[in-house]
């Protein structure tokens, strides 16, 4: 191909907001294809390069839905590498708990389980797209992502034309004591910094507010964790990027997610941005 093609493959769990994805991806501009059988990709991408390059950003939803015709999607991935053709994979999953209820709420059947169990089909499916999961470019878990926070997520990776040249990062803030965010590539641990918590007018408060992220800041030991973090973080971001690494994703958590863990991811993400990071800063427990 003449132009070098945005070409994103959108897979993942039947479930996990592939179809809000790809209305995601249409209002970016892509060309949308949904549930495209993997055999029809080369000659879909042929006529693509006859298209005089009127279509030079591409999205296909490819899934479990192509039946028997989905076990030669990596046949067509290499097919893909081997015509020079640079392509992302955006893999959708999301917990079993919040799928079985997206299932029962929507009143669908599973795609590998229409007459039985929807766990035991979302079981077979993890099992089936594990090594796809693998080769993927981006992963978005979508469990407690309402549809306006995917959109974002899409936009922030996809959203500016050049995808593959800027490393996308993610920032976490969470407690502890609801559990660890399970797609963290960095986790870290801010339990050690002063307390808003106990002090009475900043505990119903949260680190987005200034007078909660002005008393955690003030401290000579957080300022001095924020000044050796960045130099630290400043100088593993370019081996990341040079590792060819397109996301990652760190979480910052602090006891209850409302606090010390807000206020540093939001500094984090400020740090980041400075750096010309593509940023999205998220608190999972602030609402807790």
């Amino acid at each position: 191909m003449e132009k070098q093609l945005d070409f994103v493959i959108v897979t993942g769990l039947s479930g996990a907001g592939k179809t809000e994805a790809a209305r995601s991806f249409e209002d970016l501009g892509f060309f949308c294809i949904d549930n495209l059988p993997p055999m029809l990709v080369p000659k879909f991408t042929d006529l693509v390069a006859q298209s005089g390059g009127n279509i030079n950003r591409i999205a296909l939803v490819i899934d479990i839905r192509g039946g028997k015709f989905f076990n030669d999607v990596f046949d067509v991935l290499e097919g893909l590498e081997s015509r020079g053709i640079r392509y992302s994979i955006l893999f959708l999953e999301a917990s079993d708990e919040a799928l079985v209820r997206r299932f029962k709420e929507s009143r669908r059947r599973h795609p590998l389980a229409p007459e039985g169990s929807i766990l035991e089909g979302i079981t077979l499916e993890r099992k089936r797209l594990q090594e796809l999961r693998g080769r993927a470019t981006h992963i978005i878990n979508t469990t407690d992502l309402k549809p306006r926070e995917l959109r974002e997520k899409i936009k922030n990776i996809f959203g500016n034309g050049n995808f593959g040249d800027k490393m996308h990062i993610t920032v976490t803030s969470f407690g502890f004591k609801y559990g660890l965010p399970i797609d963290a590539d960095l986790t870290l641990d801010v339990r050690f910094l002063p307390n808003p918590h106990y002090v009475d007018s900043l505990r119903p408060q949260t680190g987005l507010d200034k007078a909660v992220s002005d008393y955690v800041t003030k401290w000579p030991v957080t300022q001095q964790y924020l000044e050796k973090l960045q130099d630290f973080l400043g100088f593993q971001l370019p081996l990341f990027v040079n590792e060819g690494r397109s996301e990652l994703m760190i979480a910052v958590g602090c006891t209850g997610g409302r606090h010390r863990s807000v206020t540093i991811a939001e500094r984090l993400g400020a740090f980041f941005r400075g750096k010309g990071f593509p940023v999205t800063i998220e608190h999972r427990d602030i609402e807790k």
